[in-house]
């Protein structure tokens, strides 16, 4: 059985932006557009996430958000 590397390596936070490192690139995403949780989130909230096993979903479990990057 193969197994699939994770497609999300790091996620990091650069004022109102999140960067998100994948397997073979990165995107760096404006946090207005895509949640408004992590948006008003502490620097505590956004940085506690859970990557998923799949390795395209992230939890934030301090804010109760959850996203989906299958694009990395």
């Amino acid at each position: 059985m193969k197994t699939n590397p994770k497609l999300i390596q790091q996620i990091e936070f650069k004022g109102d932006a999140m960067i998100i490192h994948g397997k073979s690139n990165h995107v760096k995403i404006r946090l207005e557009k895509i949640s408004t949780k992590l948006l008003s989130a502490s620097s505590i909230e956004r940085t506690t996430f859970q990557i998923s096993p799949s390795g395209i979903g992230v939890h934030w479990p301090l804010i109760d958000e959850d996203l989906s990057f299958s694009n990395l």
